[in-house]
């Protein structure tokens, strides 16, 4: 247990810092699984207007610190990518 003020205060920035980051990362996966969604039914009209939405989100939680900038450069080429192979294999 915090004895000194400083370590109370402490754990209290924590658990504030805490339920903010945890409510960031469930906003992120919520845009995601809304990209994934429109994705999956094929829909790419859908899924890049999704992609749209989620993309600040992402970069958002990039600059705050709640995902390494890396992994979310990953996640957006990946799903760009999958975007961009719904019109090819509809063509194809």
């Amino acid at each position: 247990m915090a004895n000194t003020a400083s370590a109370r205060k402490r754990i209290r920035q924590t658990e504030k810092r805490t339920e903010r980051n945890r409510a960031r990362k469930s906003r992120v996966r919520t845009f995601l699984r809304k990209v994934e969604l429109a994705i999956a039914g094929g829909d790419k009209n859908a899924a890049a207007t999704a992609f749209q939405a989620a993309q600040p989100e992402l970069q958002r939680a990039a600059g705050k610190g709640v995902f390494h900038a890396n992994t979310v450069a990953r996640k957006l080429s990946r799903l760009s990518a999958r975007i961009k192979a719904i019109g090819a294999s509809a063509q194809a």
